[in-house]
């Protein structure tokens, strides 16, 4: 086994595999980024919600 792993550690890195690597962190980047905006909005939209549902929640009688 050992053999095996010093086989491995002692090449050299395949170009596709680092440009794939590359694309997948960008990828990845991106997506986290399109995660943390779409929870701002949720916030954001969860808030708007609460506070209509509190306005139509009126202390005092309508005058009709």
């Amino acid at each position: 086994m050992a053999k095996a792993l010093y086989g491995h550690v002692g090449q050299t890195p395949d170009r596709r595999m680092l440009d794939e690597v590359t694309k997948l962190r960008a990828k990845v980047r991106d997506l986290e980024f399109e995660m943390t905006r779409l929870r701002a909005e949720n916030d954001r939209l969860t808030a708007e919600v609460s506070s209509t549902e509190d306005m139509g929640r009126l202390s005092e009688p309508v005058l009709t």
